[in-house]
């Protein structure tokens, strides 16, 4: 299979919150073409950078646009999403909206126990934008496998619902290759990598997720096996935030050249 460094993306929550104008600069000074991307901090932010809202705020918007097309970096996949049964999803209109607008191609929503049915609704929604959307399985909330999240898309009704594939969430989950690789590859809109011990060093499943993750190579996923099994256009983002380097003082770029070295390994070797 043939595999290119242009199919990686930087995942938002490895910036730590920083403004989008410097990730999307950062991002193009690295060497990568894509950014996953939220309308704001999602995470806690240990840099110190000044709040800011791309709902909020039309000039930052403008300025994002106008960096993307300076940089030749593209938004590949919209963050943000949580979705519940018991919420109005025209609230998430704006953001829709706002991912349409900045090129992304696709959506990503966590279910908070949602439906299928809440997930297609919102699925559709985003459809109306010309947006594919995914749903992120993960062990602490259903769908909770790989092989549930197919299932959920399936049942949402929705033709341009697919599944995001985190390898974090696929493999602590129990998911395997063999599901992967015998799966349909359209049901499959985006992936993340990074790398985790097996079993897990520590028992907070969330913290880990949100801000200590290992580059690839770094500890005991699969992940040559991994990356053979996807589709081989598909974007894979790098979502390793190191919240630990970042809180002592350690660049972000100094922080993601390796990650981004350690990735570029791996795509060459599969």
């Amino acid at each position: 299979m043939q595999t290119t460094p242009d199919r990686l993306a930087i995942e938002f929550i490895c910036m730590l919150g920083m403004p989008p104008v410097e990730f999307i600069r950062l991002t193009r000074d690295l060497g990568v073409a894509a950014i996953g991307l939220a309308p704001q901090p999602i995470t806690a932010n240990p840099h110190g950078y000044p709040a800011w809202s791309l709902l909020e705020d039309k000039a930052l918007v403008r300025e994002t646009k106008a960096a993307l097309a300076d940089t030749g970096v593209r938004v590949a996949l919209g963050e943000g999403f949580l979705v519940r049964d018991d919420m109005d999803l025209s609230t998430f209109a704006p953001m829709l909206d706002l991912f349409a607008d900045l090129g992304a191609p696709v959506v990503n929503a966590v279910s908070m126990a949602a439906s299928p049915l809440t997930f297609g609704t919102f699925a559709r929604m985003a459809g109306e934008r010309g947006l594919r959307t995914t749903v992120e399985f993960l062990p602490l909330m259903p769908p909770a496998s790989f092989a549930e999240a197919l299932a959920y898309v399936d049942a949402c009704g929705a033709d341009n619902a697919q599944v995001l594939v985190d390898a974090m969430h696929f493999f602590r989950g129990g998911s395997t290759l063999g599901e992967l690789v015998a799966a349909d590859p359209a049901k499959i809109g985006h992936v993340q990598i990074c790398d985790v011990p097996m079993p897990a060093a520590t028992d907070d499943y969330g913290l880990e997720a949100r801000e200590e993750r290992l580059a690839p190579g770094a500890g005991d996923l699969p992940l040559a096996d991994f990356v053979k099994a996807l589709p081989p256009e598909i974007t894979i983002g790098l979502e390793v935030p190191e919240m630990a380097k970042a809180r002592a003082g350690i660049a972000p770029v100094d922080r993601l050249a390796p990650v981004i070295a350690a990735a570029r390994k791996l795509l060459a070797e599969t």
